[in-house]
């Protein structure tokens, strides 16, 4: 299946000359069906068999299907911040500037067109079970990026800094799904602009 770099997860291009260990092979292609298709819709006999491994060779670097796809959703978190983080050293002391950027970014995503929204809301909305290791990671994700906008918020001195970052985790899971719901076209386009409207009623308080 082809990659795009433009369409999270970030799916390497290339890995060089050196070959792939097994167990290298398997997260790659198991993180690629995971998005793409949904991790509960894809079988641990897809995985190895587009991986060109055996099943042994799976359960020898991961324990079972669950931590396979908690290994997927670390290295999406891994993936994730280091977009939000390159968005932010972008305009340094400027977390305004900083929030736009990141989501204007996540706005031109979402008119790939295969894009699947948010791999850790997925996950969170396949796993309810508060226990299983793809929604640990799914959730620890999901609480530091609201720490992190609660405290840009602060940082932007609006008076009610807690419903500010709140409201931008708001729009930014709605530009995930929606994203997917109409796809080119669609309002997730117009996320950061959003967010800077937010921004801007919430300053003047």
């Amino acid at each position: 299946m082809p990659s795009d770099k433009n369409i999270e997860p970030s799916i390497k291009d290339d890995h060089g000359s050196a070959p792939l260990k097994a167990g290298e092979k398997i997260l790659d292609v198991a993180r690629d069906l995971f998005y793409r298709e949904g991790i509960r819709a894809i079988g641990v006999d897809e995985i190895v068999k587009r991986a060109g491994v055996t099943k042994p060779s799976l359960y020898r670097s991961f324990p079972s299907k669950d931590e396979l796809a908690a290994s997927y959703l670390r290295q999406y978190d891994l993936e994730f911040w280091a977009r939000f983080d390159e968005a932010v050293d972008a305009h340094p002391g400027n977390p305004r500037a900083q929030i736009i950027a990141f989501l204007t970014r996540v706005g031109k995503r979402t008119q790939m067109p295969q894009y699947r929204g948010c791999g850790m809301t997925n996950a969170a909305v396949e796993y309810p079970e508060h226990g299983h290791p793809a929604r640990v990671v799914s959730e620890a994700n999901k609480q530091e990026l609201r720490r992190r906008l609660r405290a840009m918020a602060t940082a932007m001195g609006a008076g009610d800094a807690e419903t500010l970052g709140d409201g931008l985790l708001l729009l930014i899971e709605g530009a995930y799904i929606s994203g997917q719901l109409f796809g080119l076209g669609g309002p997730a386009q117009s996320v950061a602009r959003n967010a800077d409207l937010l921004i801007e009623a919430s300053l003047k308080k």
